[in-house]
């Protein structure tokens, strides 16, 4: 794997449903040789990535794609915030104003984009 470009990313809202866009994004991100670490409700694997349904704390992480609805997020603030990513991705359905604002205070960047679209066009 080559480090150099590897961005260690948290998905949360992780599925094992090939249909919902976190199982492919966990795809998209082991294809594109991100470390990725998967945060779900429901155990199972998405390839060779186990899901954890605990909120482990992981060192150096760079950034966490959420795959929740706003309301879903709320249990998630303490966990996100206590990650210090470089950064948070809301994916569309997951923009938060409130958690946005939260991340920012606490010196994170947040963006509002598609993680499957950034992996494609090169820019994650």
């Amino acid at each position: 794997m080559n480090k150099i470009s590897s961005k260690k990313t948290i998905v949360l809202g992780a599925s094992t449903n090939p249909n919902r866009y976190s199982f492919l994004a966990v795809n998209k991100l082991l294809a594109h040789q991100h470390e990725v670490i998967a945060v779900g409700n429901k155990k199972g694997t998405i390839g060779s990535v186990a899901i954890n349904t605990e909120m482990p704390l992981i060192a150096g992480v760079d950034t966490i794609t959420l795959y929740l609805n706003p309301t879903n997020q709320k249990p998630y603030y303490d966990y996100i915030l206590a990650q210090k990513p470089k950064r948070i991705i809301f994916n569309p359905g997951t923009e938060n104003e409130e958690l946005e604002s939260l991340a920012q205070n606490a010196g994170i960047t947040t963006i509002e984009a598609c993680t499957l679209v950034l992996l494609s066009i090169g820019q994650y």
